[in-house]
């Protein structure tokens, strides 16, 4: 399941801590715990009441995220997918699990499987953009610039190869 996205109001106050972090420790890196830490040490940040039905939500989505199960070809295949589809103007996250037969499930596995696609791409543009900004700007280690590949057929084939190794 993707991560749910802070609200701009948020992300701003969020990027307000981690800068005045960094501000107070000469910009050093530091794991985001240790950022919440100092950042609820120095009363910058409050829990708020928590939402027990989106909580158990969350959890029920991490959970079907991380099922798996060995298909007849004996690969270890995720078991639910999540599809993220419009009714009537309003975006909805619908489960459905890999072995659910009835044609409805089956579109709804098709739209799961072109979702994550399009997420890659996007992470794959996100990354596309993160180095070439690196290989103008901020590569101070006086090395080649970073070579980028995006394309994966090797590597997939090369995973593939090694997991009937292990099978």
């Amino acid at each position: 399941m993707a991560r749910q996205r802070l609200s701009a109001e948020r992300l701003e106050r969020r990027h307000e801590i981690i800068r005045l972090y960094r501000q107070a420790h000469n910009n050093r890196p530091a794991s985001s715990l240790e950022m919440a830490d100092w950042a609820m040490r120095n009363g910058l940040w409050k829990p708020k009441p928590v939402d027990l039905r989106k909580q158990l939500a969350e959890e029920l989505s991490r959970s079907m995220s991380e099922e798996f199960i060995v298909d007849p070809q004996h690969r270890r295949v995720r078991a639910k997918h999540v599809a993220r589809i419009t009714v009537n103007g309003k975006q909805q996250s619908l489960w459905v699990d890999m072995r659910d037969k009835n044609p409805a499930a089956g579109k709804l596995k098709i739209i799961s499987l072109q979702n994550r696609r399009q997420q890659i791409v996007g992470d794959n543009r996100q990354l596309k953009t993160d180095v070439d900004s690196f290989n103008e700007n901020y590569n101070y280690t006086n090395e080649e610039p970073f070579q980028l590949i995006l394309d994966y057929t090797d590597d997939v084939a090369e995973l593939e190869m090694m997991a009937k190794k292990v099978a």
